[in-house]
């Protein structure tokens, strides 16, 4: 479970604002995984997430009903083959999705109330962290920038690298006291 500090009423309020917009732009993220029943039930179940539950809440709702599909296909030395979706895979894509809307909403916080950066910070422990997410930990981020990131790269790694890939554990906080933001070459 990720420990999303800056998750309360107004940052959740930013999160459903973003999942709105999303909709609205029909650039909602589904992923390939879903079933049928997935493709239709994950807007609303990431709505009920946002709303008042959390990333392990929306896991175990696309677990349930036949929601992720249990083979997919792959490819490997230019043939296709059928393998077994991962056991993990409800948990990796609510946790990166739930984080990604927290993160947005977390942007849209933090220019309503005139912060200068969201902050990178560990949320979630991984026994073995990877180099360039620990490289992550403590830069302050432009939120305008960062906004504009996660909402253009769906699904897919962003430019400014947050978040890190699957199972990263790392996530954005508030900071009154941040350092001046990095700049980001466009």
């Amino acid at each position: 479970m990720l420990n999303l500090v800056d998750l309360d009423s107004e940052t959740r309020r930013w999160m459903l604002e973003e999942l709105k917009h999303d909709i609205g732009e029909h650039k909602l993220y589904l992923s390939k995984r879903f079933t049928t029943a997935g493709e239709r039930d994950y807007p609303e179940l990431l709505r009920k997430a946002i709303q008042s539950h959390n990333e392990d809440w929306l896991a175990a709702q696309l677990r349930l009903a036949g929601r992720i599909n249990e083979m997919e296909q792959s490819q490997r030395g230019g043939k296709t083959f059928e393998k077994r979706v991962p056991v993990n895979a409800a948990e990796t894509l609510a946790e990166g999705e739930f984080n990604r809307f927290y993160l947005r909403g977390l942007c849209r916080r933090a220019l309503d109330e005139g912060q200068a950066a969201v902050v990178v910070y560990r949320a979630k422990f991984v026994s073995q962290p990877r180099l360039e997410s620990e490289q992550m930990i403590g830069k302050a981020l432009d939120p305008q920038t960062l906004l504009r990131d996660l909402r253009e790269n769906v699904g897919v790694d962003t430019a400014l690298g947050l978040p890190p890939g699957p199972n990263s554990g790392l996530s954005g906080k508030l900071s009154a006291k941040a350092q001046e933001p990095v700049a980001v070459k466009e």
